[in-house]
């Protein structure tokens, strides 16, 4: 009598399950080019003949690269909420998110990413923006 898990049946299902994931990277195109990822992979000192790797790659950067424009989206979010509680008495008339390297910062500061950055960009969030479209 075998109690092991991985044994008979279940080793098998796992491997087609791998199979199978790798034959679905042949067939999608990520947002991040193969060929800008076979260009870091060899800046790393890596070279990767197999597509399905490289699309792999794609994919885990894509997915990094979205759950940190979440979270900065969730920080600036709660920054601005913080404004307008601030400034009760005023009406707040534009009420588009403005992202800041500050958020960025938070943001890939918890996936262990220091970003030093200059301490100004501009002097206020609405420097360049067309000055008809900031009493919209």
């Amino acid at each position: 009598m075998n109690h092991n898990p991985q044994s008979g049946d279940g080793k098998h299902d796992d491997d087609t399950a791998l199979s199978d994931f790798l034959a679905s990277l042949m067939e999608y195109t990520p947002t991040i080019p193969d060929e800008l990822v076979e260009h870091y992979l060899a800046k790393s000192g890596v070279q990767c003949p197999d597509v399905r790797l490289i699309r792999l790659v794609a994919v885990a950067t894509q997915k990094f690269v979205a759950e940190v424009a979440s979270d900065a989206l969730q920080h600036c979010k709660a920054r601005q909420a913080s404004v307008i509680k601030d400034k009760r008495d005023k009406q707040q008339k534009d009420k588009r998110l403005i992202l800041t390297m500050e958020d960025l910062s938070k943001s890939l500061r918890e996936y262990g990413v220091n970003v030093k950055h200059q301490e100004y960009f501009a002097d206020s969030p609405s420097t360049g923006i067309d000055p008809a479209s900031r009493d919209e």
